[in-house]
Parts: structure tokens; sequence; C-alpha cells
């Protein structure tokens, strides 16, 4: 029985699925459009003569680890095309998504269920029907799993950079399954980029399956309180959304503070030394002039602390969604 107020985001979509839309397409838009523009941004201040590490970084050496604009020392190839590419396709990907998000919330009916076009009214959000919520689960993770197949792809025709010879090379996956498995406890270590590639052809792979099988399978039996019946709502399934990207920076933090084969050391700087106070923290094992930090310690921390408030988000609109 959660309520709003007029002054709340949240009341505008709660329960209307083409607002839900406009909400996410917007969202995404906002996201994009900081991708480019950051890329923009960076670009206009890198400085060739300072290694990429050591430079308050975080689009960039994402790009160099792809294998796009800079050589292995992290200095500009003599060419930034590709660099200013990306930044404006970017750009313009925010312009179409801005205006699909006006477009679903001020021009479409506030709910699908009213459209006039039959696929559409299938993704209508019904909390308390559970088929109509796995179908649409099912092709979220369908569109997730093909963005990993693009990753790998990537790595394994154009290649991506691998910090043990110094140099961008095609990474074939390997796709052992023991060594998946034994990986999630010593991932932090991971130094083969072909094992790396491996987890993420698995994780396409149970992606891929995974939301098959959703969209092809209805609800067996009664649909009881135990599968969810009276608890999915806006707030739940925003709570759990926040619980997973805030368990994911988390992750990502402690990851880039400490490996060097995902994380390169030409590009992000050395590995961090973890501190704790109020909070655990992380700061840098190299000498840098006073009030300069590396794009590793930028990355490790800012994951760090955006995982924490998610997840204090979390637990927020789990409370309410009780």
């Amino acid at each position: 029985d959660t309520t709003y107020g007029w002054w709340a985001g949240n009341s505008g979509v709660a329960n209307r699925s083409e607002k839900f839309i406009a909400a996410h397409v917007a969202h995404a838009g906002l996201i994009v459009f900081w991708a480019g523009a950051f890329t923009l941004f960076e670009l206009s201040r890198f400085d060739p003569s300072v290694p990429m590490g050591h430079q308050p970084l975080i689009v960039l050496p994402h790009l160099a680890t792809l294998g796009i604009g800079f050589d292995a020392n992290g200095v500009a190839m003599g060419d930034t095309k590709p660099v200013l590419a990306i930044a404006i396709v970017h750009l313009v990907s925010s312009m179409v998504l801005a205006a699909g998000g006006l477009l679903h919330s001020l021009l479409l009916p506030g709910n699908l269920e009213d459209s006039d076009i039959a696929r559409a009214r299938k993704f209508n959000i019904e909390w308390d029907n559970p088929d109509k919520l796995t179908f649409i689960l099912g092709h979220h993770l369908l569109f997730l799993g093909f963005a990993v197949i693009a990753f790998v792809e990537w790595a394994r025709v154009h290649g991506i950079y691998d910090p043990a010879i110094g140099a961008v090379r095609q990474v074939e996956y390997e796709l052992n399954l023991a060594k998946i498995w034994n990986h999630q406890t010593d991932f932090l270590t991971i130094d083969s980029l072909e094992e790396v590639m491996g987890g993420h052809a698995f994780l396409a792979f149970v992606e891929i399956t995974g939301g098959a099988w959703h969209i092809a399978t209805k609800q067996v039996g009664e649909f009881t309180k135990f599968k969810g019946k009276g608890l999915l709502s806006a707030e739940a399934v925003l709570s759990w959304s926040l619980a997973g990207i805030g368990w994911m920076a988390i992750i990502a933090a402690f990851w880039s503070a400490a490996n060097t084969t995902v994380y390169p050391v030409e590009y992000f700087g050395e590995p961090l030394e973890l501190k704790f106070s109020i909070s655990p923290y992380w700061i840098d094992t190299v000498d840098l002039p006073d009030g300069e930090f590396t794009s590793r310690a930028w990355l490790a921390n800012v994951h760090y602390y955006f995982g924490f408030f998610f997840i204090q988000g979390h637990l927020w609109h789990a409370l309410r969604a009780l």
C-alpha cells in the first residue's frame, strides 16, 4: 500500500507501463550522453607527456583496453578520429533516446494495455500476472546476452589490449567450466584474457538460455505469495535493481583496485593499497604531485561509494515494498 506524494518522481511510473518505459529510455539517454560528453572532455584534457594511468581519466583508459585510439604507452596513435567518432555516436544516440523518452511520455498512452499495437500490449506490466513478468524479464536477458556476445566477438575479431605482451591481440575465449567455477573466489587475481572472455561467453549462454526460457514458459501451478504474489511492485523491482548494481559496483571497486590484466597498469596506473577508516578506501602506491591521483584510484573509490549508496537505496525501497 505504498503511496507517493505529488512531488515524487516514482508516482508517475509506478503502475503505468508506458511511463515506466519512458523513464527507462530517458535514463539510458542520460547515461549515453554522459559517455559521449565525457569522452570529449577527457580527450580535451589528455596530456600525452604524462602516462595515461597517472591522469584522472575514466573513459579513455577503457577505450584503450579495447584497442581504440591509443598505443601500449597510453599515447594517442596520431589519429583521434576513432575516439571522436565514438563520442559523437554516443551523443547522437542520446538524442534519439531522449526523443524516445519524450515520445513514450507525452504522445503515447500512459499504459501499454491501451496501445493500438497488439505486440506492444504483450509488454504491459501487471504485477500479479507472472506470465507477463516472466515474458518481459526474458527479453531483458536476451538483450544482455547479445551485448556480452558483442564484447566476446570484439575481442576475438578485433582484439583487446594484453598487458602481458604490451600490445593489442585477438583473444579466443576459453570455455572451461571448471576454471569459471573456481574463479568465483579468485577472480581478483585472474591473469588470462582467454579465461576472462570464457567467463563472458558462458555468461552470454546463461543469459540467452534464461531469456528464451522465460519467454517460452508460463506459470506452473498456483501463483502463491511464496512465488511473489502480492509482493511484486515497481518499488520491489527498483530495490532489487539497486541491490544488483550496488553489489556489482562494490565488486568492480575491489577488482579494479588490484587486477592488472583487465585493468592494465599502462592505462589505469599501479595497483592500490586498501585502507580502512569509517569505510574502506584505496590510496595510490606511486608518488604523484599533490592533489593528483591515478585512474585506478578514481575508478575504485568512486565505484565503491556509488555501490554503498545504491545498497542503502535498495534497503530503503525494499522496506517500502514490504
